[in-house]
């Protein structure tokens, strides 16, 4: 059938670390000639929209509207609002995450935050690993932007947001409230940005672990394409197999 709207991964599906995937570049600009609607749904809160956008253009060939682009550090902030439990958090992440919670009008609390946010942070620290701790046995809200074990980079799979979060869960006997995919607070929050049924919708991921079962757990179509983390070889094993699979989106009829 054909659909009506896209949700589709970035890393491992339209480009892998700092390489191109040309057939993921050559989908978007599909996409766009044919009108179709499509939003560029990330876990990764490194990076603002804006240089996301920035990024796409400027490496991968990919230019697209800021609209396009829905981050699980927007979806972060959009939870900790409908929360309301306080305006103080203590965030381990990147630029993205870190400014876009600080726009929201959040404050940095070391000892006792309302909320405790982690995402992917490269220069994370004993120390800060250890001030989450201890406010998330205080009693903060111990949030995770994404559950991704991994990310896959041109060195290989390297250690994601969800490596970190399983760290302090494992400190701490707290579980996080995840909020990026296979969750449904940012399915939900996608669809309504595309402004979609999720009958109408399909997601078009290359990790089985978070974009094809944000699908399947959200009753939403799935494209599984074997460009990053999910190898060929693994998908005859997969427990639910995606609706289609790909090796390139260059096969993928619109």
């Amino acid at each position: 059938m054909p659909y009506k709207g896209y949700l589709i991964d970035l890393d491992g599906t339209i480009y892998q670390g700092k390489n191109r995937i040309p057939a993921g570049e050559r989908f978007i600009k599909r996409l766009q000639e044919r009108g179709i609607p499509y939003l560029l749904v990330t876990n990764n809160t490194t990076r603002t929209p804006e240089m996301v956008q920035s990024m796409l253009a400027n490496q991968f060939h990919v230019e697209t509207s800021i609209e396009t682009i829905y981050t699980a550090t927007m979806a972060t902030v959009d939870y900790m609002n409908d929360m309301n439990r306080g305006k103080t958090a203590y965030v381990i992440g990147e630029t993205g995450l870190k400014s876009a919670i600080a726009a929201a009008g959040y404050v940095e609390e070391l000892e006792n935050p309302a909320y405790v946010v982690v995402g992917l942070d490269s220069q994370v620290t004993y120390e800060m690993l250890a001030i989450a701790t201890l406010a998330i046995q205080k009693g903060a809200l111990f949030i995770g932007t994404n559950p991704d074990l991994n990310i896959p980079t041109e060195r290989g799979l390297m250690p994601g947001a969800g490596a970190l979060n399983a760290l302090l869960e494992a400190a701490t006997r707290v579980k996080p409230v995840f909020i990026g995919k296979p969750n449904a607070i940012i399915m939900n929050k996608s669809l309504e940005v595309l402004g979609i049924q999720r009958s109408e919708a399909v997601m078009v991921g290359d990790n089985y672990l978070t974009d094809i079962m944000a699908g399947i757990q959200n009753d939403i179509a799935t494209i599984l394409v074997t460009t990053g983390f999910t190898r060929p070889e693994e998908v005859p094993t997969l427990p639910i197999q995606p609706d289609h699979v790909l090796s390139s989106l260059d096969e993928w009829r619109l």
